[in-house]
């Protein structure tokens, strides 16, 4: 059976992007294939990660387009060239509206380092999510893969999974657990279970 094409959105790092690439390798993603990686800009570390294992990259920046609609236009046009059915925004710090999310009903998902409800919506992401868990006082948090709509944060829940807060946790060795304990594990048993269904349905 044909695998369902997957393009992964990214912004930075692309530690995501890593650990489905590393899933796609070990056999946990196997109903689906890494087509494409969509970078937000230049610069994204996630585009060398791409290139070093074979894997098209198109760079996408938002501020050279007039309009969202002209920027959203392009970005379907390359996921319309690559074959593309499935969308993984993997760190990717661009807005996409309801005219692009409509476009592709549960054919996109993202990972959110809290679990929704909490933590979450416009303007939390990045270190501010674990910021502000700490400030709540929270004693467990985790991660979430959830299908997009034009709500920040607000598509239905796929997966989730709790990680502890433990005593003296900054920011940023509360996010590296959150990666390492939720994030890199969840995100590719989503993206499995979603390219299955999608290869099911055509």
């Amino acid at each position: 059976m044909l695998k369902t094409k997957i393009a992964v959105f990214v912004s930075g790092g692309g530690t995501n992007l890593q650990a489905l690439i590393d899933a796609q390798k070990s056999g946990i993603l196997q109903s689906g294939e890494i087509a494409l990686v969509l970078a937000s800009n230049h610069k994204a570390y996630a585009l060398t990660r791409a290139a070093e294992n074979n894997i098209p990259s198109v760079v996408v920046v938002r501020k050279e387009f007039d309009s969202q609609l002209a920027y959203e236009e392009k970005v379907k046009e390359v996921l319309k060239e690559y074959g593309i059915e499935l969308i993984v925004l993997a760190g990717f710090m661009s807005i996409l509206s309801e005219n692009f999310t409509s476009a592709f009903p549960k054919r996109i998902i993202n990972i959110h380092p809290s679990l929704i409800p909490s933590f979450c919506g416009k303007g939390y992401y990045g270190l501010k999510v674990h910021e502000t868990a700490l400030a709540y006082g929270v004693k467990v948090t985790g991660a979430t893969v959830h299908y997009v709509n034009e709500i920040p944060d607000g598509g239905e829940i796929l997966m989730q999974k709790a990680v502890e807060v433990k005593d003296g946790d900054t920011p940023e060795v509360l996010q590296r657990r959150v990666m390492e304990e939720a994030e890199w594990i969840l995100l590719p048993r989503a993206t499995e279970q979603v390219s299955k269904e999608l290869q099911k349905g055509r």
